[in-house]
């Protein structure tokens, strides 16, 4: 099974988006980079390991705070899912998982379920 790291942050919608895409697939592990309201408000079904971020710090910053939290702990590929989130947001993650040497697959909930993009 394959590890899943999704964005949670504001986005009207992206909420329930990223709900189903964890209930509708088997993930070994699953990491919401979200804010504290996101941590405070999200309560998926399932297990998660929230990785809190305050999306005002600039990119450089989220970007590290990311990589640092998520060092040990996931190696190999993983699913990412971006659907919720802003640019700064997105690329912080890109570049934490690149700088981690960790390969991505992005994927998604389709009309089909949950299917790598």
């Amino acid at each position: 099974m394959t590890d899943l790291i999704a964005y949670l942050s504001t986005g009207k919608g992206t909420w329930g988006h990223v709900n189903r895409l964890i209930q509708d697939q088997n993930w070994n592990k699953i990491y919401i980079i979200t804010n504290n309201f996101g941590k405070e408000n999200f309560h998926p079904e399932k297990e998660v390991e929230m990785i809190v971020i305050d999306s005002n710090q600039g990119i450089k910053e989220i970007r590290d705070q990311i990589q640092n939290e998520l060092k040990d702990k996931v190696q190999g590929d993983v699913a990412v899912n971006i659907i919720s989130g802003i640019g700064k947001e997105h690329t912080a993650l890109l570049g934490a998982l690149i700088k981690l040497g960790i390969g991505i697959r992005f994927v998604a909930l389709t009309k089909e379920g949950v299917e790598e993009i």
